[in-house]
């Protein structure tokens, strides 16, 4: 089969080749791939992989053969997943508890939009408890994430402020929040919940922001900057407040069962997966730029042939 893998020697640093076909454990589905998303941090990861790793998390596309196990759908079902990699190819092995049916209405393309993202939204904002009525500031808001947390936790009761530039103001609001602001030193606090994804001094200024026994959950550092933090920061004002780092891949089980979820929302109408950019993976260069220059407000989808 053919697959997308890292060759450093490439202007994207990456080669479509011929790959060793998948070897399923008894309790995965081999899935023939029709659409993947592109995250940030595969980024970082074609810069630390070596030459000949296959990346890819999100996956949509058709169960070719159930596992053999008994477990997760039959072949010929449509399905969204999340995998650590491997999925920029044309087949791909993965576990059924990590993986969701596609209800009826909703195509590849935005399925492939939700595993990553739509799970670290879901799962930065459980962090929060219950946020009906509460207070939630939300960074990076613009981002793919950022767009579904806002939805997420306007859809949970939460009172949301969306950090973006103000080019993103019309559409955040639209999603659900009640007031977007360039810069989180406009935001007005104090904040039950506040997901931080772009460090420095971002997140020195969150700290300021939360409120007594609040939670900041860090998922991300876009601006690559590091945060002095001290004691003293949170004493006076910000008393029992927590710091939450998240990651995907530590944040339990049941990421199938929360894809589901997800979906049920799309199907529902009641969230938006935003395709900022559609191409075939041949010209995954191009999605990879856009990536890099955030220069699209919503999630790149590459279309595999198969």
């Amino acid at each position: 089969m053919l697959a997308l893998v890292t060759s450093p020697d490439s202007a994207a640093g990456l080669r479509l080749a011929e790959f060793e076909e998948p070897r399923p454990a008894a309790n995965e589905a081999l899935v023939s791939v029709h659409a993947t998303s592109l995250n940030r941090g595969e980024l970082r990861l074609l810069a630390i992989r070596p030459n000949g790793f296959v990346p890819g998390q999100d996956v949509a596309g058709i169960v070719e053969r159930a596992a053999a196990d008994g477990s997760g759908p039959a072949a010929g079902t449509r399905i969204a997943a999340l995998i650590d990699q491997a999925g920029w190819a044309e087949r791909v092995a993965i576990p059924t508890d990590r993986l969701a049916v596609l209800p009826d209405g909703v195509g590849f393309t935005s399925a492939a939009t939700l595993p990553v993202a739509g799970t670290t939204a879901l799962r930065t904002l459980r962090h929060g408890g219950d946020l009906a009525g509460q207070r939630v500031l939300i960074t990076g808001a613009s981002g793919a994430v950022g767009r579904f947390q806002v939805q997420i936790a306007r859809g949970h009761g939460g009172l949301v402020t969306a950090v973006a530039a103000s080019r993103h103001s019309e559409d955040l609001r639209g999603l659900g929040a009640e007031q977007v602001v360039e810069s989180i030193e406009l935001a007005e606090g104090p904040f039950s919940l506040i997901t931080e994804s772009v460090g420095g001094k971002s997140l020195a200024d969150a700290i300021e922001r939360v409120a007594p026994g609040g939670t900041i959950v860090m998922f991300g550092s876009s601006s690559g900057e590091l945060t002095p933090v001290g004691f003293r920061q949170f004493v006076p004002g910000h008393e029992g407040a927590r710091l939450q780092t998240f990651a995907y891949y530590t944040s339990g089980s049941a990421i199938g069962a929360d894809i589901a979820s997800l979906l049920a929302l799309v199907a529902a109408g009641r969230l938006e997966s935003r395709v900022a950019l559609t191409m075939p993976w041949t010209e995954i260069a191009q999605g990879l730029e856009a990536l890099r220059q955030r220069s699209i407000s919503g999630k790149a989808v590459l279309t595999i042939t198969v």
